[in-house]
Parts: C-alpha cells; structure tokens; sequence
C-alpha cells in the first residue's frame, strides 16, 4: 500500500513538472524589427501584432501585419498534440503538426502555393522572464531554402 502510494505521488509529482515546464505564449506581441532577422526580405514588416490565447493543448493567434502598406488580419488555432490537422491559414490551408520539444513549441506546416510545395518548421521559444517570444523558422521552397528570426516583445 505504502509502494503504490509513493509510487502515485511520484507520477503525479513528475505529471505537474513536466506541465510546468511548458511556457504560455498568452498574451499581446508585436515585432521587435531591430532584434528580427527577415533572411531574404529587405526589411521587416511596417506592422506585426500577434494577440495570443493558449490554454494547452491549444493555442489560438490572431495576427496583424503590414507590408508597404497593405495590412492584413489572420486568425489561426493549432492543437499542440503531435498530430497533423488542417489548418486555415490566410486564403488557404495548411497542413500543420504543433508538438513540444521540452520547453520549445516546434510548428511544422506544409502549404501550396501557386502550385509550389512550400515546407516551414518554427520554433518558439519564451524569455525566462516571459516578456520575449523568439519564432526561428526554417523555410524550404523550390527556390531554395531560408531562414529567419522574429522576436516578438510582450506589450
């Protein structure tokens, strides 16, 4: 009695750690352009506003953004289980598995456009302090491969 006891507890001790260890990205973010890398674009965008709601497994984005002008809303919800969904993602879809990596959220996405396979894989990490989410995503296209960095600041 006393084994099984301990033994439960332990679990239960390891369950509530291991959720712990998982960051929330709850919260309002815009771009933080002089920390960003944009790879192959000239410059980072006029505006990037990312409203975020998680309650894990889920995770629920509403992005604002503006290039030269033009800006456009997006609203996009992933479920963090390792499993591939399809996702609505602007004008199309994606087909997108959102799984953790210890305290890393990796985000794999394969979408076409104008009949181009393009492949993403983002990693999102959360400063110690909660006030930075850095997304590092790797891109594959026919066109070749790029990378780039966006970090984001809490408002």
């Amino acid at each position: 009695m006393r084994k099984t006891t301990w033994a439960l507890a332990l679990m239960l001790a390891l369950g509530v750690a291991s959720a712990a260890d998982k960051p929330d990205f709850s919260g309002f973010w815009k771009i933080n352009n002089s920390k960003s890398d944009f790879g192959p674009m000239p410059s980072g965008p006029d505006k990037f506003e990312r409203k975020i709601e998680h309650k894990d497994p889920e995770l629920k984005m509403t992005t604002v953004q503006s290039f030269q002008g033009n800006e456009r809303t997006s609203d996009v919800a992933y479920t963090i289980d390792g499993a591939q969904h399809t996702v609505k993602m602007g004008q199309g879809e994606a087909k997108v598995t959102a799984t953790w990596k210890g305290k890393v959220l990796e985000i794999s996405a394969i979408r076409e456009i104008q009949g181009n396979e393009i492949k993403s894989l983002e990693k999102w990490t959360l400063s110690e302090d909660g006030k930075t989410l850095t997304s590092e995503n790797n891109i594959s296209t026919p066109q070749g491969d790029f990378a780039m960095k966006w970090v984001l600041d809490k408002q």
